[in-house]
């Protein structure tokens, strides 16, 4: 562990770095970022590809396309699928739902309406909905900052429906959105 104001270890620099990459990384640029000598970049990384492989790792180092990137080792892949495929099945939470059947029927809409409409805060809700593919962002509200939100082609498919037309009609015992249409997005945000 590295004091307040020391550098990190390059291998720590170069592992932070290729961990949130999603496509591979020059050499060249590994050694910018870390403001490092590129050859001793490319030592590192040749060394810490050694090191994962000789302690049999579920990941593994590897020059690509020219650039290094961190893959799963082909021998777990199979329970990476699965992990990744349950957790797509998974049902959603109650808030889940709320929130996207809010965003459905008033999009698009930014998130403060949606917490406006569910009376709770739904940023964590909504990025989860993202994450699973069933929303986008849809642009920026006119006269605010506010990120605006659409459903997806997924939100369909995964309804059976062809349009977002086919949406049935809302319960009668639920609020009246008109009601929140008067609201602008910087009174919803205090």
């Amino acid at each position: 562990m590295t004091r307040p104001g020391e550098r990190p270890p390059l291998s720590a620099a170069l592992e932070a770095v290729l961990l949130v990459t999603d496509e591979p990384v020059p050499a060249s640029t590994l050694a910018a970022v870390c403001e490092a000598d590129i050859g001793e970049v490319e030592a590192q990384l040749d060394a810490l590809a050694r090191g994962y492989r000789d302690q049999d790792r579920g990941f593994e180092l590897r020059l690509v396309a020219g650039g290094w990137r961190l893959y799963t080792r082909a021998d777990c892949a199979g329970y990476v699928e699965r992990f990744l495929l349950d957790g797509q099945s998974a049902r959603l939470t109650q808030a889940a739902l709320e929130t996207l059947a809010v965003i459905a029927y008033r999009q698009p809409v930014t998130r403060s309406r949606v917490s406006a409409v569910r009376g709770v805060n739904v940023d964590g809700v909504v990025r989860t909905l993202q994450t699973r593919g069933l929303i986008t962002e849809a642009g920026q509200a006119p006269g605010s900052a506010g990120t605006l939100y659409r459903t997806t082609p997924l939100f369909l498919e995964r309804l059976g429906l062809r349009s977002l037309d086919e949406l049935p009609p809302l319960a009668p015992l639920l609020p009246e959105l008109s009601e929140f249409a008067d609201l602008d997005d910087a009174s919803l945000s205090r």
